[in-house]
């Protein structure tokens, strides 16, 4: 099945036409894997907004990722009822910087949202994304709380522990699905990275997903695949997570990770932790399922 196709079973499901589920198959050839070696761009700084421009130039810029026209799905995490100096969620210039540069690049709409774990209102202002937001004076960003019509069931073919979920309608149609978790602790996974940030287009129960949390995680990459991974390790939480809370807890990098394969830049993010690639369970298996690269050896690692 193409992508029209999948769109087109979408939206006769949606309006009750269909009684089919909707499946989604990978094409081969676009898979990251097969950009070899896959390219991790880092760059540290104060200035986060400017800092998102410049750890993407050595990827060919925004452009490389986002073109005239383009619907953009910009999918931050906001989970938690935290402030920008807890760490828990995305730093707001990080995410602004994305909105501006996809906006300028000519997309036709730029989506921000995020399924929350705390209370949605109160995530969506402590974070501080509601107010960066805000300031972008734009018609064409749509920023939002996810609508609960709008979760639709997806056959996870390539599933080896997960075969059916429901995914956000917006993220499945985007153009460019750009992702930009904050890199921090988690509890259960060791590390929430990019992999684990695609768990906030998910509806239904996702306390599913935590049993062999790291083969759901690879399995939901088969369908929702970033064209970028972003991630803000400006400020990390090294415990205690994925909450967080206490500022302790918190680690100050002023880093900026970019990659078009979401495995390499999950891989590379790692070892700012202490960690190897190879520690973290949604690493192993989605490297395992070809979705990309996990070993650093075998990547070009670009300091911007």
């Amino acid at each position: 099945m193409d992508r029209r196709d999948f769109l087109k079973q979408v939206m006769l499901w949606s309006a009750g036409i269909s009684t089919a589920i909707p499946s989604f198959q990978i094409v081969p050839e676009l898979l990251a894997a097969d950009e070899q070696p896959p390219l991790v761009s880092h760059a540290k700084g104060k200035d986060y907004y400017a800092l998102v421009a410049q750890v993407l130039e050595p990827l060919g810029t925004i452009s490389k990722f986002v073109t005239t026209g383009d619907r953009v799905v910009i999918k931050p995490n906001m989970a938690w009822d935290r402030n920008p100096a807890q760490a828990a969620n995305t730093h707001p210039q990080v995410v602004k910087a994305l909105v501006e540069l996809s906006l300028d690049a000519g997309a036709r709409k730029v989506m921000v949202f995020d399924r929350t774990c705390n209370e949605e209102r109160r995530c969506y202002v402590n974070s501080g994304i509601q107010d960066a937001m805000a300031t972008v004076k734009d018609s064409r960003l749509k920023y939002y709380h996810p609508d609960s019509r709008k979760f639709v069931p997806v056959d996870i073919k390539r599933g080896k522990a997960v075969r059916r979920l429901e995914i956000y309608k917006d993220a499945l149609e985007a153009d460019t699905y750009i992702n930009v978790p904050v890199a921090k602790h988690h509890s259960l996974s060791r590390l929430t990275l990019g992999l684990k940030n695609s768990m906030g287009v998910l509806g239904g129960n996702r306390g599913q997903m935590h049993q062999n949390i790291g083969q759901k995680l690879a399995d939901l990459a088969t369908v929702v695949k970033p064209k970028l991974t972003v991630i803000d390790a400006t400020r990390v939480l090294l415990r205690n997570g994925p909450q967080g809370g206490d500022i302790d807890d918190v680690k100050i990098l002023d880093t900026v990770i970019a990659s078009a394969d979401p495995v390499a830049c999950d891989a590379y993010a790692t070892t700012l932790f202490d960690l190897q690639p190879g520690e973290i369970s949604s690493t192993v298996a989605a490297y395992k399922l070809g979705l990309g690269e996990m070993d650093l050896a075998k990547m070009r690692i670009i300091q911007a």
